[in-house]
This record gives structure tokens, sequence and C-alpha cells, in this order.
């Protein structure tokens, strides 16, 4: 079973990736923009997808989309304790790809 500090580690291994504080919850974030925070009150993630990519990866049980017109934007619930460190990993590395510079992509 995964935990926040899991999310942290692959999180934090992403290029120029770094943590901190967005209304006292942790996020990651990559040239000033958020690609996912954490929660506190439940053993979930919420990951910047680009829409089609979050249509494309919805499953109704451990991906699911953010409640209202964030979720329709993109953002993405993601319950990490119910999937394995591999899928974590490629989650995130796609939320962090939606956000970062191009210059970034490309290395």
């Amino acid at each position: 079973m995964l935990t926040r500090d899991d999310v942290r580690r692959i999180a934090l291994a992403l290029p120029e990736a770094y943590e901190e504080a967005h209304f006292d919850i942790p996020s990651f974030g990559v040239a000033k923009k958020i690609f996912c925070t954490v929660h506190l009150d439940a053993p979930r993630i919420v990951l910047k997808l680009d829409p089609e990519d979050q249509r494309n990866l919805l499953d109704g049980d451990t991906v699911t989309p953010a409640d209202g017109s964030y979720g329709r934007k993109g953002w993405t619930f993601v319950w990490f304790e119910k999937i394995d460190a591999g899928r974590l990993a490629e989650l995130l590395r796609l939320a962090w790809a939606t956000v970062a510079p191009k210059r970034l992509l490309r290395s």
C-alpha cells in the first residue's frame, strides 16, 4: 500500500519538481505550475491532466474526476492506496508533463 511519502518521493524525482504548501496542503510543481496536490484527510492526490487524458484514464474507482468545474478542466482524483508504485509514477509523470515547460519535455 502506497503512502504520502511514496507520492512525495516519486513526484520529487521528476525533473525540476519541487514541493511547497498550497492552501496549507502539500503540492508539487514545476516552473511555478502545480501538477499534484496531496489530501491530508483522505489517501488521495489531485493531478492536473489534459482533459482528454483524464477521460481515457478514468476507471470509477482509483482514478475519478475532481468535483465540479475543476474536474472538467482535467483535475483528477487518484486514490494512491489502491494502485501500485509503477502506475502512480506513470500518472504523476503525465501530470508533470501537462504543465512542464517544453524544454523539459525534450530532455
